[in-house]
């Protein structure tokens, strides 16, 4: 049915980022024929964020995103894939053990009828999936990470939890019963993207729509601190979940966003995985064996003689006048952390576009150097002392990974600027460790 249509078309990919595609277009018969919807997107992802940076300087006459909170929400998206360089999603793989072992019907693949029942099964799947990851702690600590940003943009729709992935794929197993893997792995997809555009405070009202889907108005609350805004508006793309299961809130307020005791730092690993080691510190101080657990397997906010969602009494009150986390730092830094960004954006888009090619120790080794890159530049927009070490050192890796080849340009005629511009790098950060060492020698003299 889909073989007439292009899925790598603009059209296409720019309509399914809007859950525009019809059924006739997006039905295959095999997992195997169904595009890579996502991956696909990102060029327009990349250019819906310019488009909300230029409107949004041309409304407001100030950028809609930072430097450093935009490179972070970005970092996490980068991160929260690397796993699929070592497998298939766990969405996906669990879904297809279930269908080939437990299916009890065969739903035609290339009909209507299945297409939109799985459209509807996947985001109500979804709903629940994004319910209990807002009420159960050790999934809140994977899914914390999507909301850590004290700002609201489209970059922030990219801040992905690196682990999150590996609970999600048990609320879709139902659907394994009888929808064939081929109709979900379209809608899984869909679904995802569809979330991207909503992420955004320029798009205010769409008139009767909210009443139906989810949008920019409806999740914003979702990302707000404020009470009113906690744990509401789980919907993917329709909102009725919410209405029909009492979790739905208009938008009233001013939404302030961002975790309700912000982290304040742009360092990737520990957006990622700080809430696992407050989980453990947490429940180190209980004694009994069902405290502990229910440190990790009831609401984040429970406690000791507290329902199991707890109560929201120690939450700061909002009061419209907080100020997001952005350290000052001079320009010419922030020159150079977004020039290193791209280079190691490009080391990775290498990195998957070679993945079957390489050996699983190389593709291990230019993982770590993406996680070092990320953490090191988030060491730099912290404007943390031990900056200047890290960056050193990182350098030295990027000056002999360049040497073997795995560092490209981002373009083949920028060669010798890049390699120019990497030694230099590596110069400017040696002399500012030196530098750095002398003045801790001194004041200990």
């Amino acid at each position: 049915m889909a073989a007439a249509v292009e899925p790598g078309s603009v059209s296409t990919g720019v309509r399914s980022l809007f859950f525009m595609l019809t059924p006739n277009e997006s039905s295959f018969e095999t997992v195997e024929d169904v595009p890579q919807y996502v991956q696909q997107a990102t060029p327009f992802f990349v250019g819906l964020m310019v488009l909300e940076l230029v409107v949004g300087v041309l409304k407001t006459g100030a950028p809609v995103v930072t430097i450093s909170d935009g490179l972070t929400s970005i970092s996490a998206g980068m991160i929260s894939r690397l796993p699929m360089l070592f497998m298939r999603g766990c969405e996906l793989t669990g879904y297809m053990y279930v269908w080939d072992r437990y299916h009890l019907v065969e739903l035609p693949w290339d009909s209507a009828w299945t297409w939109w029942l799985t459209f509807l099964g996947v985001d109500l799947g979804y709903y629940w999936v994004h319910r209990f990851a807002h009420e159960v702690a050790i999934l809140w600590a994977a899914h914390q990470v999507h909301h850590s940003s004290e700002h609201y943009n489209l970059t922030t729709a990219l801040r992905q939890s690196l682990t999150q992935q590996f609970a999600s794929w048990v609320f879709y197993l139902p659907m394994a019963l009888a929808i064939p893997p081929s109709v979900f792995a379209v809608h899984i997809q869909l679904n995802l993207l569809y979330q991207f555009w909503i992420h955004t405070e320029l798009i205010r009202d769409l008139g009767p729509l909210e009443w139906v889907f989810n949008t920019p108005k409806h999740h914003r609350v979702h990302h707000g601190r404020n009470l009113y805004c906690i744990d509401k508006n789980y919907g993917g793309i329709l909102i009725i979940w919410d209405r029909l299961f009492g979790t739905f809130a208009e938008e009233t307020d001013r939404v302030v966003y961002g975790l309700v005791f912000p982290i304040k730092t742009f360092e990737i690993l520990y957006v990622q995985f700080h809430y696992y080691w407050y989980l453990w510190t947490k429940s180190k101080t209980y004694k009994t064996i069902s405290n502990k657990l229910s440190t990790f397997f009831k609401g984040p906010s429970w406690s000791p003689g507290k329902s199991r969602l707890g109560d929201h009494l120690e939450i700061p009150k909002v009061t419209g006048k907080e100020v997001a986390y952005d350290p000052s730092w001079p320009l010419h830094l922030q020159v150079y952390v977004v020039l290193h960004f791209l280079l190691v954006l490009r080391t990775y888009d290498v990195l998957f576009e070679n993945k079957m090619m390489l050996s699983q120790l190389t593709i291990l080794g230019m993982t770590g150097y993406i996680l070092f890159t990320l953490t090191s530049l988030g060491f730099i927009m912290d404007q943390r002392p031990t900056a200047a070490v890290l960056e050193m050192l990182r350098c030295v890796v990027m000056v002999t990974l360049q040497r073997y080849g795995h560092v490209k340009p981002l373009l083949p005629s920028l060669a010798v600027p890049t390699e120019a511009f990497v030694s230099l790098s590596l110069l400017y950060w040696g002399l500012q460790s030196v530098s750095q060492l002398l003045r801790i020698k001194k004041k200990a003299v």
